[in-house]
């Protein structure tokens, strides 16, 4: 007992001699511990070790990372399954640039295309609905440019877009990837250009209601996974386009080569016979040509298709 009083006798004594340097030093070691373990924490949610509820999602919402834009790391990987002896035909995600990271925006152009551009967030669909009652009888084409979002709203918008029999378009050097591919499915005829970047991938994160009742999240999963084969199947898409989005992880892309596009029906040649010989109503003529049926030919990079 004596010992132990003497101790804390010297331990009061070096404090009031160092009280200032020793209330910095424990200050810094506090701050030193906070730092690391928010970097822990950050570390952990970068490589999906952890999943944050998110108090704003819907309890039965899969919701899907956003990728981005960055053509110089892109570009190369996107090359990678043409080459000879290569295996891997996953790519990184892109980086988003600033109009590409907003929410979607609808502007609608000569030729009746309307431009879809940016992030599918949720509630859009109800923007599109708004678009195309206000100009639906102008809209032909929905030109997308976009690196996914919300699967709901991707399905909501497709089901419209066949619905009201609007064709869909990704232009050459353009995206439609993650959920926006969906989206794209919808189209009655749906043209891809020679460079456009068309990808799928995984759900990323499945996320509940803050204090909302528990959910069985893999219940969740395959939930949604049959909405989107449904989805697809009924736009008349090769169901192993949901594949190599399930086989894909959510931080990866698969991009689909063109001719993988035309054999998985992603893309069309509207107004063609699949299978038969070709007649002088189907065989091609020189762009713009009006036959005597009064069809009009148009050459796309996807191929080529017989509009009214």
């Amino acid at each position: 007992m004596p010992q132990s009083s003497t101790i804390k006798q010297r331990f009061h004594v070096w404090l009031s001699e160092n009280a200032d340097e020793a209330i910095l030093r424990w200050i810094f070691r506090s701050a030193l511990l906070v730092v690391i373990a928010v970097l822990v924490a950050d570390l952990a949610r970068i490589n999906g070790w952890i999943i944050y509820p998110d108090p704003l999602a819907e309890p039965a919402e899969i919701k899907e990372d956003s990728p981005a834009l960055n053509l110089p790391s892109l570009l190369p990987s996107i090359l990678a399954p043409l080459l000879p002896d290569s295996e891997k035909r996953l790519v990184p995600l892109p980086q988003p640039d600033r109009a590409m990271a907003k929410p979607m925006t609808f502007e609608l152009v000569g030729g009746g295309r309307l431009i879809a551009n940016g992030t599918i967030t949720p509630g859009i669909s109800q923007e599109f609905a708004a678009e195309a009652e206000r100009h639906g009888e102008y809209i032909k084409t929905v030109v997308l440019n976009s690196l996914g979002g919300s699967v709901a709203d991707a399905i909501a918008i497709g089901r419209l877009i066949r619905e009201k029999r609007f064709a869909t378009e990704v232009e050459a050097g353009k995206y439609c990837v993650s959920s926006c591919p969906l989206v794209f499915a919808g189209g009655i005829d749906r043209r891809a250009g020679e460079k456009a970047v068309i990808g799928v991938h995984q759900v990323a994160a499945m996320r509940s209601a803050a204090n909302g009742p528990p959910r069985d999240e893999m219940s969740v999963a395959q939930n949604i996974s049959a909405r989107c084969q449904r989805y697809l199947g009924d736009m008349g898409v090769n169901l192993q386009v949901w594949v190599h989005a399930m086989e894909t992880p959510h931080d990866k892309l698969f991009v689909f080569k063109l001719d993988e596009l035309k054999s998985l029906k992603m893309v069309t040649a509207a107004g063609t016979p699949a299978t038969g010989p070709a007649t002088a109503k189907t065989l091609p003529g020189p762009l713009g040509e009006r036959r005597d049926d009064g069809t009009i030919v148009h050459h796309t990079m996807a191929g080529i298709s017989v509009r009214s």
